[in-house]
């Protein structure tokens, strides 16, 4: 996600000034007030994050970040680099395919071709509530084509011949998002094959029957930096009208409505008190602080990587909107465990912060002990305050398995990364990995990780272990 979009900025703009109000609200207390707020900004800001990244992606053709209208796929022959800012912590290991659904008219099928192995590929199902509601590739499905059927939360039907598997979005708006193995550079043009497999179209042309009516317009409201300042719990309202609550969800749609949050429906403009709107910015400074904590306490500390399962289904959070917030601000539309786990650190294993303008540091894998993997896996660097990538001057953003062939190895078989701003020099260049002039942010990603040992699964609990980063000598 932008900075822009960050938990710093929406509880800056709240205690610059929020003015949400209602007539309910007068009849809070201090304290329900501030836990209301609190309660509310974490269990809303994934909810709003994805609107924005949707509204971005495919609402706003202007934003500079518009990938395709609903229910069309956008392809990408490339990977992420430094000018993608829309999401935090992108993914530069597979081109993406990024599809944006309207569920509301009917279900859409997707389809995709078959793909060679040992070429992994995985098609993720994300819902404006951020759950991971399905999985279609490699690991879930095979590697052979086929057929698949998204419907949203009010479509009520019998799977149609020829589908495999139909998923059920909790939300009326979904996201797809594929991500295609790249070997090397020179292999693009066999991953743009690839994609040109993905196909998406709606049920009933899938059929080859009449389309049913199409659903109204949505006057989506425009989000940006100075609109997100104070409209946050406004824009929560509006996501909310196209999720229904589940039974998890009764409690805290009913304190949102005590407050004036209420799905679909526009805040009465009276102001709060000036005790009131106190306590509102404490609730958010609150929610921010305990998110803060929990990535940072809430996983298991291994030689300084924070190790855990952030992602998953509804059923995988079951109401934790802290555990779900947090994993919205790791990197929103991380997968599951099973498909893919992400050991982070910002720091060395006793703690110091690591920071490129002023330390050089090495990360190495002992002999016979790279990440255990089905598919690969890769260590990808980030600025350590926005989470995004960084320029440099190689266009290097990550070092990953498929690259290990162009690498030097050390004499005793263990392979060393330079990670630090400047070159290490010419013979170590192959193993830098560039950083900011700034503080670090690193993410190791290992795609379908084994399960028999050594595996890192369960997560913060598996008998492989990342190495710590060092500083160098």
């Amino acid at each position: 996600m932008k900075t822009t979009h960050s938990l710093n900025l929406l509880a800056a703009a709240l205690a610059a000034g929020l003015t949400l109000t209602s007539a309910r609200a007068a009849d809070l207390t201090p304290a329900e007030t501030k836990a209301i707020a609190e309660e509310g900004f974490i269990y809303g800001l994934p909810i709003v994050m994805n609107y924005a990244v949707m509204y971005e992606y495919s609402v706003d053709k202007n934003s500079g970040q518009y990938k395709a209208p609903f229910n069309q796929i956008n392809n990408e022959a490339r990977v992420f680099t430094y000018k993608d800012t829309s999401v935090i912590t992108p993914n530069s290991d597979t081109p993406y395919s990024i599809l944006w659904t309207d569920l509301r008219a009917e279900p859409i099928v997707l389809s995709v071709p078959a793909v060679e192995k040992p070429r992994y590929f995985s098609v993720m199902l994300c819902d404006g509530n951020t759950y991971n509601y399905g999985y279609i590739g490699s690991r879930a499905t095979g590697n052979e084509a086929g057929d698949y059927m998204m419907a949203g939360p009010d479509w009520k039907g019998e799977t149609p011949p020829g589908i495999k598997k139909v998923f059920r979005s909790s939300t009326q708006f979904s996201a797809v998002a594929y991500r295609t193995q790249l070997f090397n550079p020179e292999d693009m043009p066999n991953v743009v094959k690839i994609q040109a497999g993905y196909k998406v179209q709606p049920l009933s042309q899938y059929l080859k029957q009449p389309a049913p009516p199409a659903p109204p317009a949505v006057d989506f409201p425009k989000i940006n930096k100075e609109m997100v300042k104070t409209g946050f719990f406004d824009y929560l309202a509006f996501a909310l009208q196209f999720a229904p609550a589940g039974p998890e969800e009764k409690e805290i749609r009913e304190k949102l409505a005590r407050l004036g949050v209420e799905a679909g429906k526009k805040f009465a403009f009276k102001h709060l008190s000036p005790g009131q709107q106190a306590q509102v910015v404490a609730g958010v400074k609150e929610g921010e602080a305990k998110i803060k904590q929990y990535l940072e306490s809430g996983q298991k500390n291994i030689n300084g990587w924070k190790v855990g399962s952030l992602f998953g289904d509804s059923a995988f959070y079951n109401g934790d909107w802290l555990k779900r917030a947090a994993a919205a601000q790791a990197g929103i539309y991380g997968n599951d465990a099973v498909e893919a786990m992400y050991p982070m650190t910002k720091t060395l294993a006793d703690g110091e912060v690591l920071d490129g303008s002023k330390h050089n540091y090495t990360l190495t894998f002992a002999a016979g002990q790279f990440p255990p993997v089905n598919a690969f896996w890769s260590v990808t660097m980030y600025d350590g305050k926005s989470q995004l990538l960084i320029k440099n001057p190689i266009n290097r953003y990550l070092i990953n398995s498929p690259m290990l062939p162009n690498m030097k190895k050390n004499a005793d078989g263990s392979l060393t990364l330079y990670i630090q701003k400047n070159s290490p020099g010419a013979d170590k260049q192959a193993n830098w990995l560039p950083a900011p002039n700034d503080l670090i942010y690193l993410v190791m990603r290992l795609y379908w990780p084994k399960t028999e040992s050594p595996s890192i699964l369960p997560p913060g609990e598996g008998t492989w272990k990342p190495p710590g980063i060092v500083k160098a000598k």
